[in-house]
């Protein structure tokens, strides 16, 4: 379903050209939960860019869907991203004086659909993400940063899309807290979602079930997880 061929990436400024990504190969298939990993400089948030169409390589392919992305206008690119990716960002970017509701609603808002079925798709959403009933209607500031998180996932599943894409996502939650987001993350691929996970923490990529590593702008390991880190939805782990 997702698929990078020889993927490379470079930036010129003003003649100064620096290469982010080399030769990137891989194939996430559907229904996986990935981890891309590496240090700061890596080029994991370049590479995360570019599988969530918000940048396009400079040689080499990407196929989501049987769609070539690489190539693509940003139009078409912003098409994929509404249609084929449900974003999870490390800062949540919700609205602060919306409800639960209208943040999980707002891309259905944007697609046109009428206000009965958004709410009833952000309801299944928020069902899914394993948010409280009760504070359906809170605004999202009053809300602590793992139920922010939380009201983030349903937002990212509302529209049903191909892939989850999580950049950092508990990287402003205390580690308790983090768990429980993670074991979310968990259940919602036992459920049949595909997750792509971007994260520097080791103990963060090893909660997904084959981690790909990057340093220096090539992919220096792909390999199946072994030592998986099992949490159940309060965040403990599981024996």
């Amino acid at each position: 379903m997702l698929e990078c061929k020889n993927i490379c990436k470079s930036y010129d400024n003003n003649g100064v050209v620096t290469e982010v990504l080399l030769d990137i190969n891989f194939t996430i298939n559907e229904g996986e939960f990935v981890a891309i990993t590496g240090p700061s400089g890596s080029g994991k948030s370049t590479l995360m860019h570019i599988i969530g169409a918000l940048d396009t390589p400079t040689d080499g392919q990407y196929l989501l869907d049987s769609h070539d992305v690489s190539k693509m206008t940003d139009d078409e690119l912003a098409g994929i991203r509404k249609d084929k990716i449900g974003f999870v960002f490390q800062a949540f970017n919700l609205l602060p004086r919306a409800t639960v509701m209208r943040n999980v609603a707002l891309p259905l808002i944007y697609a046109g659909i009428d206000k009965e079925k958004r709410e009833e798709m952000a309801r299944q959403a928020l069902a899914q993400a394993g948010f409280d009933e009760s504070r359906y209607y809170n605004l999202s500031n009053q809300l602590s940063g793992g139920q922010m998180q939380r009201v983030a996932i349903a937002r990212a599943l509302v529209n049903n899309p191909t892939i989850i894409l999580a950049d950092e996502p508990t990287g402003n939650l205390d580690s308790k807290t983090g768990d429980i987001v993670l074991a979310t993350f968990r259940r919602l691929n036992k459920e049949g979602r595909t997750i792509v996970l971007i994260t520097h923490e080791l103990y963060v990529a090893e909660h997904a079930d084959r981690i790909i590593t990057i340093k220096d702008g090539r992919i220096q390991s792909d390999k199946k997880n072994e030592h998986r880190t099992i949490m159940n939805n309060n965040g403990k782990e599981k024996i």
